[in-house]
């Protein structure tokens, strides 16, 4: 009867402890089970999470209508211009903008320019299916129209028709900023464009190498001096730092002496006399050829003008440092463009790094 008893309390304890085994203390393996299952699902909410995330990311691209660009209004004043995202149909009157938007791989979506002699941009103009719009200076209206675009891009010298061409379709107006720089307002412009046609991870690999450029040619101006002019019409501009070929003065190192950094002249610049040169006997004369840019007809050559007794009595000129600018209608029609300058550069290493 004793025996009887013992057995049974010690089935009771293996019978207790067979239960605690299976519900209140784990195995190793059981333990391991429950953390491999518990990784499982938390990848498998997290690659949920990360689908969901992508497809909103997608749908969010793929419904875009329209994207806010920085640009210009007739007055020159910056604002936020609401514009068609990934247009289809535009109309180019701005030979900086098409350097770009070529540069950008977007040559099928132009469907009107205005002319130019620019031999990397003449395909277009060249184009029968590429509408005529007329010149830098001057639209035709009736074409703009015509070609029926989805944006127009200008540059300053069409500012006056802002108004009249933003009845067809919304006007991108972009410029060089002196005060920013070439390279950098170039940058900035190619990074605006970018965005209304979502390339705008391919605008640092366009733009790589000019900085390093330009900083091994201000290394070899450092200390040299400079004047800067524009041949035209037989006579002799002198330019500042505020406008055209201002790269030369602000960001490949020279020190202008031609002009008072107050007196305007962003355009045409100030017509000076030889006297005026020699007086300053700059280190370096970079000449611009203003009629060679535009093919005026007849017109005296830019070495013709600068190559008189006056001149040719100055250092500069005994020394070799007088730079005729390569490429005059790139530097003139088409400053803020990649290819531009890549050019315009290159017509500044091909003199000074010999």
């Amino acid at each position: 009867m004793r025996n009887i008893r013992l057995l049974t309390v010690i089935a009771a304890a293996a019978m207790g402890l067979s239960a605690c085994s299976g519900t209140g203390v784990k195995t190793a393996d059981q333990t391991a089970g429950n953390a491999a299952a518990q990784e499982t699902e938390a990848k498998e909410t997290a690659d949920a999470s990360a689908d969901a995330e992508n497809e909103k990311t997608t749908e969010t691209a793929a419904d875009r209508t329209t994207v806010t660009v920085k640009t210009l209004n007739a007055n020159k004043e910056e604002i936020d211009l609401e514009v068609p995202y990934d247009p289809e149909r535009v109309a180019v009157m701005d030979m900086a903008a098409l350097d770009i938007l070529d540069q950008l791989g977007l040559e099928s979506r132009v469907v009107g320019v205005s002319d130019t002699s620019l031999d990397y941009l003449k395909k277009y103009v060249d184009n029968e299916k590429v509408a005529a719009l007329g010149t830098i200076k001057e639209a035709d209206m009736e074409a703009v129209m015509a070609s029926e675009p989805d944006v127009i891009f200008i540059g300053g010298r069409l500012a006056k028709s802002y108004d009249a061409l933003s009845e067809i379709a919304p006007v991108v107006y972009l410029s060089t900023d002196t005060e920013l720089g070439t390279v950098e307002s170039v940058r900035k412009n190619a990074g605006i464009i970018a965005s209304m046609f979502g390339l705008e991870d391919k605008v640092d690999g366009l733009m790589e190498g000019f900085d390093a450029r330009l900083a091994t040619l201000s290394e070899s101006s450092k200390g040299k001096t400079a004047i800067i002019g524009m041949c035209t019409s037989g006579g002799f501009n002198v330019l500042g730092n505020d406008g055209r070929c201002s790269l030369i003065g602000r960001e490949a190192g020279f020190e202008n002496i031609g002009v008072d950094a107050n007196i305007d002249t962003s355009t045409h610049g100030n017509e000076a006399s030889f006297e005026f040169v020699v007086e300053k006997a700059p280190d370096y004369i970079f000449v611009l050829d203003r009629d060679a840019a535009i093919g005026t007809e007849g017109a005296k050559l830019a070495k013709d003008i600068m190559e008189n007794e006056l001149v040719m009595g100055t250092d500069a000129y005994k020394n070799g440092n007088i730079v005729y600018l390569a490429h005059p209608a790139v530097w003139y029609t088409a400053e803020g463009g990649i290819r531009a300058l890549d050019l315009m550069i290159g017509d500044l290493e091909s003199a000074l790094l010999k």
